[in-house]
C-alpha cells in the first residue's frame, strides 16, 4: 500500500497543474502575482519565457573580462589551453631553442649519422639547455608579472606589458652580441616605420622576426665552424681510397669510424654544448 502511494504522489506531481482537479478554480480565484526581479533576468540573469528573441540578446551583458575577478574558472581553463598550445611557437621564437636546435642537427649530419642521436635526444637536450638558459629570464617575468598578477596587484594589460622587457633585453642583447642590427632595419621598413634610433623604438611585432633571423645566421655560422674538422677527415679518406684505387668503396663507410673516434677523443658533447650555452652568456 505504502508503494503504491509513493507512487501515485509522483504521477499526481508530473502532471501540470491543469490536469489536476479544481486547479483551475483555484487559479481563478487568486489575482496574478506581479514578477519579480528574479523573473525578469536581475539577479540570476534569467530571462523571461515571454521575452522576444530581440530581448534575449538585449538583456545579456559580457563581462570585464580585463578584471581579473571577472574570470570564470571555464575561461581560466579555456585561456591556459590555448597559451599551452601555443607555448611551442614562443619557445622557438622568443629563446635560444632555435641556435641550439640547429647547431646539433648540424653536428649529427657532420659526423655521418642521419638519425643517431634520433630527433627526440636533440630536441629534449636542446630543451633543457634552453631551460638553463632562460631560468633567469623566466625568472624575472615571474617576479614581475606573473606573481604581482595573480596576487592582484596589478592588471593583466599591466602584466603583458611587464612580461615583454625580460624577453626583449634577451632578444636585443643576443642581436647586439651577434652584430646583426641590420635585421631589424628590414622589418622596419616593410613596416612603414622611421628608421629607429634605440631598441626602445622598436616594436616588439619587429624585434621577434630580427632575431629569429640573427639566431638563424649565428647558428648556421656555428654549424659552419663545427663542419669543418669533419670535412677534412672526409677529404683525407677519399684522396687515400683513390689512391689506392678502391673508387666503388663509399668514402663514408671508412671515415665514420675515424670521425666518432675524433669526437669522443676530444669529448666533443662537452664542449659542443659548454660552446652553446656559453655563447648566450
Amino acid at each position: 500500500m505504502l508503494t503504491k502511494r509513493v507512487a501515485m504522489a509522483i504521477v499526481l506531481l508530473a502532471l501540470p497543474a491543469t490536469a489536476v482537479p479544481g486547479a483551475g478554480a483555484a487559479q481563478a480565484q487568486t489575482p496574478p502575482t506581479p514578477p519579480t526581479p528574479a523573473s525578469r533576468g536581475g539577479a540570476a540573469g534569467d530571462v523571461p519565457l515571454s521575452a522576444a528573441p530581440g530581448d534575449v540578446f538585449r538583456t545579456i551583458q559580457l563581462p570585464d573580462l580585463t578584471r581579473r575577478e571577472n574570470f570564470s574558472s571555464a575561461l581560466q581553463i579555456i585561456i591556459l589551453l590555448t597559451v599551452l598550445s601555443l607555448a611551442p611557437a614562443i619557445l622557438i621564437m622568443m629563446t635560444s631553442f632555435t641556435r641550439i636546435v640547429i647547431v646539433l642537427s648540424l653536428l649529427r649530419q657532420a659526423l655521418g649519422t642521419s638519425t643517431l642521436p634520433p630527433n627526440q635526444v636533440i630536441i629534449g637536450l636542446s630543451l633543457f639547455m634552453t631551460f638553463l638558459i632562460m631560468a633567469p629570464t623566466w625568472q624575472r617575468v615571474n617576479s614581475e608579472a606573473v606573481s604581482p598578477y595573480m596576487e592582484g596587484r596589478i592588471s593583466q594589460g599591466d602584466a603583458l606589458q611587464r612580461a615583454q622587457y625580460p624577453l626583449r633585453e634577451f632578444m636585443i642583447r643576443q642581436i647586439e652580441r651577434a652584430g646583426n642590427t641590420d635585421d631589424i632595419l628590414v622589418f622596419t621598413d616593410f613596416a612603414g616605420q622611421a628608421e629607429p634610433r634605440t631598441f626602445g623604438e622598436v616594436g616588439t611585432m619587429a624585434l621577434i622576426p630580427a632575431f629569429m633571423l640573427s639566431e638563424l645566421k649565428t647558428a648556421f655560422l656555428l654549424g659552419f665552424k663545427i663542419y669543418l674538422p669533419f670535412l677534412v677527415i672526409d677529404l683525407v679518406i677519399s684522396s687515400i681510397l683513390i689512391s689506392m684505387g678502391m673508387m666503388m668503396l663509399p668514402p663514408s663507410l671508412i671515415s665514420l669510424p675515424f670521425k666518432l673516434l675524433l669526437f669522443v677523443l676530444v669529448d666533443g658533447w662537452r664542449l659542443i654544448t659548454s660552446g652553446l650555452m656559453g655563447s648566450f652568456m
